[in-house]
Parts: structure tokens; C-alpha cells; sequence
């Protein structure tokens, strides 16, 4: 989901997540509604809000042990989804450090961990890279794309500013305005044939020699 501050991308995933109720229409998550049977339907969802939803005096490690067991995964398997997860997210050599401590980089690092603790069919992330430098966005890409590859099991929904983030990541967008409209969905080629103009232009300059 691209678009601007305001078009609704953040407003959205909170009416799938029941933070906000919608003012009108339905929402079925996995063929649960969301406003009568949510108990059922948030079992399906992992979710990285856009401000992080984490505790300042937990460490990195007990953030992935508490939510683990929020989600209900069995006590047999919670040390072994604990530590790949902390693994996958680079995140081992903060795995002792409060979170309140982290840069924002790695705060969005764990936020995007809680949401994908036991493979949920549906992962939002929203604006996941965030206040990232350029390495660790594309390390964050990276998660992302393997998350959503892994044995197909998840579906991953994530909103963002940049077309070149979108591009990456995603097989199908669909372009916000003005308060959860869409102004077009499809994939990248399709819209770029469709609604791109102009040309996009790539110029190299080999470095010169000495003489």
C-alpha cells in the first residue's frame, strides 16, 4: 500500500486490526468479521504498528519469549521459534539489551519480529523500514521477502512512502489518496504501463585515467 502522509494506509490497517472501528462497511479476516468475531480473527494476523509496541525495561529476548507465548505457541517449541527469530532479525547481539536502549533501526527490527512470531497467514507491517539507514533497509527488505517466500504460509501487507520499497517487495500495490482510496492496484509494470510517463533514465561515467 503506497501513498502519502494522509491517505489512509496506517488509518486502515487499524480498522483490520480493530484499534478503530470503521465508519461504515465490513471486514472479514480469514472469513472472520472483524467487528462481531475478532477473538477468532486476530489469531491470523501478526501486526507491526507504525509507532512500536514495545516495553523500554523488557530486553530483546523476553519481548520475543512474552509475545511467543501471547501467541500461543506450545512451551516445547517456544525456545527454538525464540532464537531463529532474534537470528533472523540480526538481532543476536541485542538479545540482552533493553529495548528502550535499541536505535530506532533495531526497535523496528523487533517490532517486525513480534508480528512474525509463529508464522501467521497474515503479516502488517507498517512502514517497516522506518527511520532506517540505507544497509539496514535493505537488510529489512531482505526479512521481508523471505518472510513472505517461506513456505508460502504467510501473506505479508506493508505500507510504505517509496516507490523503490515497493518495487522490491511487492507483487501487487495499490496506490492511496486522499483518506483509503485507491487510485490504482496492480502489479509494478502493469501501473507503470498504465499511469507512468516519461522515461527513466540510467547514466554511467567510467572513471577516467591518469593520462
Amino acid at each position: 500500500m503506497l501513498g502519502v502522509n494522509g491517505a489512509g494506509k496506517s488509518t486502515t490497517f487499524k480498522s483490520l486490526t480493530h484499534d478503530i472501528v470503521p465508519t461504515t462497511g465490513k471486514i472479514f479476516v480469514g472469513g472472520y468479521n472483524i467487528q462481531t468475531q475478532f477473538s477468532q480473527a486476530r489469531k491470523l494476523i501478526g501486526y507491526c504498528p507504525q509507532k512500536d509496541a514495545i516495553f523500554n525495561l523488557m530486553t530483546v529476548e523476553e519481548h520475543i519469549w512474552f509475545y511467543a507465548r501471547l501467541r500461543g505457541i506450545p512451551s516445547a517449541k517456544q525456545d527454538e521459534i525464540v532464537k531463529r527469530t532474534i537470528k533472523e532479525l540480526n538481532l543476536s547481539e541485542y538479545h540482552d539489551k533493553l529495548a528502550g536502549t535499541l536505535s530506532g533501526g533495531n526497535k523496528r527490527k523487533l517490532s517486525v519480529a513480534i508480528a512474525t512470531i509463529g508464522d501467521p497467514p497474515i503479516i502488517l507491517l507498517d512502514e517497516p523500514s522506518a527511520g532506517m539507514d540505507p544497509e539496514a533497509r535493505r537488510f529489512m527488505w531482505q526479512v521481508v521477502a523471505k518472510i513472505s517466500q517461506r513456505d508460502k504460509k504467510s501473506a505479508v501487507i506493508l505500507t510504505t512512502h517509496s516507490m523503490e520499497e515497493a518495487e522490491a517487495l511487492s507483487t501487487k500495490m495499490g496506490i492511496m489518496v486522499r483518506g483509503g482510496i485507491f487510485r490504482c492496484f496492480g502489479s509494478s509494470q502493469h501501473i507503470k504501463n498504465k499511469y507512468g510517463t516519461g522515461f527513466e533514465i540510467e547514466v554511467k561515467i567510467g572513471k577516467p585515467s591518469y593520462d
